[in-house]
Parts: structure tokens; sequence; C-alpha cells
């Protein structure tokens, strides 16, 4: 495979930019002693780097010294333990300065992947619908792994390597010719320009090669999480093909940056030896004229070996710079994306005495073209239960997502006695009401973990007393590891009527003012929903209680049932009273009834 290197543009402005983002969490103004660390570490650097420039002119001095001419003993023993000092003081002040560094980058990473998970949290309901968990788990993962290399190779390689080039040429152009130190600049300028050159080209292959791996990664958390759809249409012969045709295209790109990598190794080799070549002929012109020694020709020989040998390093590292940049580009686009739903600045929290809910004129609509809710206005008074039923689209699951202020409200105002929801923090809003939605994902932890969720610091005794009030509890003590059983991923060990009362016992342990139930028991079969919906009714009582339903037979005895219809409420009043009209609401009951009764003949 033959490759043409054609130059990319130029990636620095946003290595320069992702860079900008990173410095505050390196040199952060409220934390002196970070900043302390970072002047001690540069201390350490300087220290090694001087110590390391005097090993070459030890070196010559003591094979100067035991040339014929010079006779004592003394003088060589000297200056050989002068040289295996100055070797050591190197070193420790380079373990030193690594040592004193790590700190920083420890916590400069942890802080980052702290944000970045913090940032993902608030951002809205919206982004969390649209995203794939297996490229984000992936972005994420390189991000964070592309800072500690970032920081590695700076602080390690790179930064230490360039302060060894100007010092051993301020050394040479001062001891010896200024030729020496000239021909040592210019081959590391043209080393660094053609490494630049030509990794800015490879890069492109680096981002093809992100990309593939991220699509090849999403393909197969996605159909892991299927498992059991791709087992119900025995597709596994076509996933594996999806998830293959992702790895062609990274195979592809992985080979196109090897070979370029080829490309870059022997050009860099070419440039060092000339500039070795060169820098050899001068020195051994200069013994010829008696103007250097043989300690001088092995002095200079030791400098350069010290700068070409990190060197070759030192392309390394800067390929794994670009490459962590690319990297943490990604991630740091993710604190990029705008929260869609934010607190007023000095919001107060939201003060539930009554738990009066008001929905004011409310329009909302996920993009202008599409409205999903228009004009609605409703009043559920405290400890009352309002239900919510209507066709499939008609916005009922949106009213409750309003409520949690999952979104905003395109027009009109939603208020808890008396305060609208969007003046008030987020999380005194959330955590007034309690959720039991129709479809209860589980942590793949343990019931007593999942029960407990609903308040993490909960004692066991409030853990058990919420699973009493949800008749969970009779069940997890006939399990052979009680309470420390484990639910498996998503909580797929649990049958539907367990996992409901799961989120039942934990919304309880909340203890929520308000309570929105969201198609809570629709996926469970008849027995089951019954059970689940005396709970239900048990647990809310005497709390205001918004219901969204699907099944009427469960909301009969709410206070007043909403009947949604493309976005407007078309009815309302108590199920009696609804019949009575013969409307909307008593065609959908009527439909459920005939539903209902053919299922129990077919049986």
């Amino acid at each position: 495979m033959i490759i043409t290197p054609v130059p990319q543009d130029s990636a620095l402005k946003p290595g320069i930019r992702t860079i900008g983002k990173l410095l505050p969490y390196i040199w952060p103004k409220s934390l002196p002693q970070i900043r302390a660390r970072i002047i001690l570490a540069c201390i350490s650097l300087v220290i090694a780097k001087g110590a390391t420039l005097w090993v070459p002119l030890l070196f010559k001095d003591a094979i100067n010294a035991l040339s014929p001419e010079q006779t004592p003993l003394t003088i060589p023993v000297v200056l050989i333990l002068s040289y295996g000092i100055a070797r050591l003081v190197s070193a420790l002040f380079s373990e030193a300065r690594d040592g004193i560094f790590a700190t920083v980058t420890q916590r400069a990473l942890r802080q980052i992947a702290l944000n970045v998970f913090h940032h993902l949290h608030n951002l809205g309901l919206r982004y969390h619908l649209e995203r794939q968990t297996g490229g984000l788990s992936r972005t994420i993962e390189r991000g964070t792994k592309g800072i500690e290399s970032l920081l590695q190779f700076l602080t390690f390689n790179i930064v230490p390597t360039f302060v060894e080039i100007l010092l051993v040429g301020v050394v040479l152009w001062f001891l010896y010719d200024y030729r020496f130190s000239l021909i040592t600049l210019c081959t590391m300028i043209a080393y660094t320009a053609f490494t630049l050159y030509i990794t800015e080209w490879r890069i492109g292959f680096v981002r093809t090669m992100n990309s593939t791996d991220t699509e090849a990664h999403t393909k197969a958390i996605d159909s892991l999480l299927n498992f059991e759809t791709v087992k119900y249409f025995n597709n596994e012969n076509h996933e594996a093909t999806r998830f293959d045709s992702a790895l062609k295209r990274y195979e592809t790109a992985a080979l196109k940056s090897r070979l370029s990598l080829s490309y870059l190794n022997i050009g860099q080799a070419f440039i060092i030896a000339l500039g070795l070549v060169a820098v050899m002929l001068l020195a051994g012109e200069a013994i010829i004229d008696h103007k250097m020694t043989v300690g001088d020709f092995a002095a200079i020989n030791t400098y350069l070996l010290q700068l070409y040998i990190p060197l070759f390093t030192l392309g390394f590292a800067y390929r794994e710079v670009k490459l962590a940049l690319v990297n943490m580009e990604s991630m740091f686009d993710l604190l990029s994306v705008p929260e869609e739903v934010k607190d007023l600045p000095n919001a107060p929290a939201l003060k539930v005495n009554k738990g009066e809910i008001i929905f004011d004129q409310v329009s909302f609509s996920y993009n202008p073209e599409r409205p999903i809710l228009k004009n609605i206005s409703f009043r559920l008074p405290p400890g009352k239960t309002v239900a919510i039923v209507g066709p499939s689209g008609a916005g009922k699951s949106t009213i409750g997502r309003l409520l949690f202020r999952f979104y905003d409200v395109t027009h009109g105002s939603i208020a808890i006695d008396g305060q609208d929801i969007r003046h008030v923090t987020q999380e005194s809003l959330r955590q007034a009401i309690g959720v039991v939605p129709q479809d209860t994902v589980l942590f793949n932890d343990t019931i007593e973990y999942n029960i407990a969720y609903g308040k993490p610091n909960a004692t066991r005794k409030e853990i058990e007393a919420a699973s009493q009030h949800s008749h969970i509890h009779g069940f997890i003590i006939t399990l052979p590891e009680k309470y420390q059983t484990r639910v498996g991923e998503r909580g797929l060990k649990l049958s539907g009527g367990e996992k409901q009362r799961v989120a039942i016992a934990r919304t309880l342990l909340k203890k929520p003012k308000i309570f929105l139930f969201d198609e809570a028991t629709s996926a469970l079969d008849s027995h089951t929903e019954k059970q689940i919906q005396k709970n239900l009714q048990e647990v809310s009582a005497h709390h205001s209680t918004v219901i969204i339903a699907h099944r009427l037979s469960t909301i009969i005895h709410a206070d007043e049932i909403l009947v949604l219809d493309k976005g407007t409420i078309v009815e309302r009043g108590k199920h009696t009273a609804l019949l009575k009209k013969k409307g909307l609401y008593a065609a959908m009951w009527h439909r459920q009834i005939k539903h209902q009764t053919e299922a129990e003949v077919d049986k």
C-alpha cells in the first residue's frame, strides 16, 4: 500500500485551545499547595539537567587525566567519583520531579473526570435520549487516558528534552566552536519540523481510527444490551456483520497509520545521523589541528548522545501528545454541550407545604414544527389525585417530564404551592417528587442497594420498613441471600412485578411530598397490576398524586381525570361523569373492556 503524504490543515489551534482548557486544572488558583508542587518540580528539573550538563565535562577531564602525559592516579579517581555523583544527582532530582508532579497529574485527572461526570448528569433528557452509551463511555475513557498521557510526556519527556537542548547549545557555543552549537540546533530544528509535518498528516488516520473504534464499540454494546431481541430474530450474523464492518474500517486506518509511522521513523533517523556525522567530522578536524583533545571529542559525542537518544523518544512522545489532544478534544467537547435546563442564579429551594400543583396555559414542543402540548391548564388540590389519560402520542408522559423539569415549558407556567418551578432549584424540586416509572431500571447491584437508592444513607431498619410498605419484604426474605441478592443488569433477574415493588420501596424511602406514577403498571399482567395498583394507592394516600395511565381501570378512583388528545385536554371529570358523556374517554373505556373480555375468552 502506497500512501502519499498530504499535509492536513494545522491542528495547532485546536490543540492550543484544548491545552487552555486543561490549564485551570493544572494551575488551580484556589489550591496554592498544587502550584507550589509545580514550582518544586520545575526546580528539580533545572537541578537534574544542570547535573546532566556536568557529566560530559567530567568524563572529558577523566579521559584527559588518563592520557600518558598525566601520571597522578588520584586525579582520574576523583574525576570518576565526581562523574558518578553527577549522574546520581541527575537521577535523584529527575525522580523527585516525577514524584512531586504525580500529585498534580492525578488530581487534575480526577477533577476533570468528575466535572465531565457531573456535566453529563446536568444535561437535559433530550441529550440522553439521543446519546449512544457505548460511544460516550469510549470518549470519556480515551479522554481521561489522553490527559494522563499528555501530562506524562510533556513533563517527563518533551519539556526536559528541550531544556537540555537549550543548555547543551549554550555549553557548546561557549566552550567550543560556535559551529558545534549551530549544527546541533539546526539538526534539532530540522528534526522537530519534520516530525511536526508528518505527524500533522498522520493525525487524520488517528481520527479515523478513533471514530471507527467508537462506532464498533457502540454497536457491540448496543447489541449486547439487546441480547434477547437479537436472539428473538436470529440476527447474530447480522450483528456480527455490522460489528465487523466497523472493525474493517478501523483495520484500514490502523494499517495506514502504521505505514506512515515507518516514513516518520526513517526520516527522523536520517536527520539525526546527518547531524551526528557533521559534528563528528568537525570535532575530528579540530583534533587533527590540535585545537581539541580526545577528551573534548568524547565530551561532544556524549552531549550529542544525551540529546539524540531522548529525541527518538521525543518523536514518539509528540505523536502520543497529538493523539492525547485529539482524545481530550472529544472529551472537552462534552463539557461544551449546553445545559438545556439550568437553575436561575441564586434560585431558592422549593418549599412544599400543601402540595398544590397548577398548570397554567402550558404549551410545549420538542421542536417548533411539532407542538406536543397546547394550552394545558389544570389544578391539583393538596392531597388529591389527578389522572391523565389519552391515546398514544397525546402528550401524557410529556406532562410528567415537565413537572419533573426534564424540560422547561415553551409557554405558560407550572407552579407548586405558588412557586414557579423554573424559579427554584432543580435539586429541591426533584427531591419533592417521587416517581414510579413504567420501565423500572435497576442497578446491577443488590436489592438493598437498589432500595436504598432512594436515600443512600438509609439504615437497614428504614430499608426494611419501605420494603414492607411496598409488599416486597416477604419475597426478599425467601431468597437465599435476602437483601444481598444481586438483581442483574437492569434488574433482569427479577420479574416485572418484583421490580415495580422495588421501585415503590425506594420511592417511599425518598419520602416525597408529591407522587408521579408514569404508566407504572401498564407492562404488567392483570393480576400483578391489581396488586401493584393497591400498593400505589396505599403509599400515595394523603399525598398530591399525578397518575399517567394507559389502563383506565387503574385510575377510576382519581379525584379528576384529564383526557388528552393531540396535546389538548378534550375532557375532564370523574370516571362516572366521563362515561356518561359518551365521548373519547367512554370510547377508550369500552374498547379496553372489550379487549379484556376477549383476552379472558381466549384463555
